[in-house]
């Protein structure tokens, strides 16, 4: 019997690992999460509205993992180049930027990690009138855009500060293929992903920020997290 196994190969097949622009790279999960995977040999386009802030936050990366391939660039045109595209920005911003980048993400996958926070009461849940932030970016992209949300429960300085967190990663999506692809990038880089759904149930990741908030205020700590545990 075929062993079912999860690709983070070049979409297109020719064996290379696939491009990833990070939307919102110069920000603390993406530029962790641009750490991680150049190290493991992933090419990377740091993406910002600014290319000069794009390039700045390029170079200590590249002075970090000399021969990893770390680019910079304004969103659209690290959007178009990329095979595959991560978005991590604030929820203000998660708008403004999907707009930015429409045209240029037809056929790609989209990791959407964004958390629909109104500050200043981050703690409590406060989801969107769509269910959550994921549905909206796939409403507004349409079907052609594969969405697949992951990374809402990552603790974010940890992964910039070069320590994996010690938590498992949701990952939703409605293209299984593409929720696969992804949950192979979460684990080419040491965490564990786990298949959570389809993309409407990214209202209960989104949802879990706020709970993870109250319990690091309540215990002063920075990085709680979730862990899945299978029973018999």
């Amino acid at each position: 019997m075929a062993q079912n196994h999860r690709s983070t190969e070049n979409p297109q097949g020719s064996g290379a690992k696939p491009s990833i622009a990070i939307l919102g790279g110069t920000g603390a999960l993406g530029s962790g999460l641009a750490k991680q995977w150049a190290r493991r040999g992933y090419p990377i386009i740091i993406a910002s509205r600014s290319r000069d802030k794009a390039v700045k936050a390029a170079e200590p990366l590249r002075a970090q993992l000399p021969g990893a391939h770390i680019e910079a660039d304004e969103l659209a045109p690290a959007a178009q180049r990329a095979q595959i595209v991560a978005l991590t920005v604030p929820y203000e911003a998660h708008h403004g930027t999907l707009m930015a980048v429409r045209g240029a993400l037809d056929g790609k996958i989209l990791i959407d990690a964004t958390v629909p926070l109104k500050p200043p009461k981050v703690g409590t849940v406060q989801l969107p009138a769509a269910g959550c932030a994921a549905v909206e970016a796939q409403q507004l992209l349409g079907p052609q855009v594969k969405v697949v949300s992951a990374f809402q429960n990552i603790a974010a300085e940890k992964l910039a500060a070069d320590e994996l967190p010690e938590c498992d990663v949701l990952v939703c999506g409605d293209d299984v293929a593409a929720r696969d692809t992804v949950i192979g990038l979460i684990e080419a880089i040491g965490l564990k992903g786990w298949p959570a759904g389809p993309l409407a149930n990214s209202a209960a990741s989104e949802a879990l920020t706020s709970v993870l908030i109250q319990i690091n205020r309540k215990f002063g700590v920075k990085g709680a997290g979730l862990r899945i545990v299978l029973g018999k």
